[in-house]
């Protein structure tokens, strides 16, 4: 498994807001199912940002064409090659 990293730039109109509650649906099963490590979205510059782990950008494509936003998107899917946060690091010792 790759990760990737998609970076969407999305554009709202009237119904965007109704389809938030499917698209958050769609995401949180990716996340349970361990195909999505990250979701951020900045309203301020219409941004999101997805970290997924996929075999190729084509599978990570068809994963988020299924999202009921994928029309309002235009993106690009990035491989990554350092991937680091606090989730991926061991607890810290705490001495009593």
């Amino acid at each position: 498994m790759k990760k990737l990293q998609a970076i969407i730039k999305f554009s709202m109109d009237d119904d965007f807001m109704q389809l938030v509650p499917p698209h958050r649906t769609y995401i949180n099963y990716l996340i349970n199912k361990g195909i999505i490590d990250s979701y951020a979205v900045s309203m301020e510059s219409q941004t999101c940002w997805i970290t997924l782990n996929a075999a190729s950008k084509t599978e990570a494509d068809n994963y988020l064409a299924k999202s009921p936003l994928y029309k309002y998107w235009t993106y690009e899917i990035e491989e990554l090659f350092v991937y680091d946060s606090q989730q991926y690091r061991l607890p810290t010792l705490q001495l009593n």
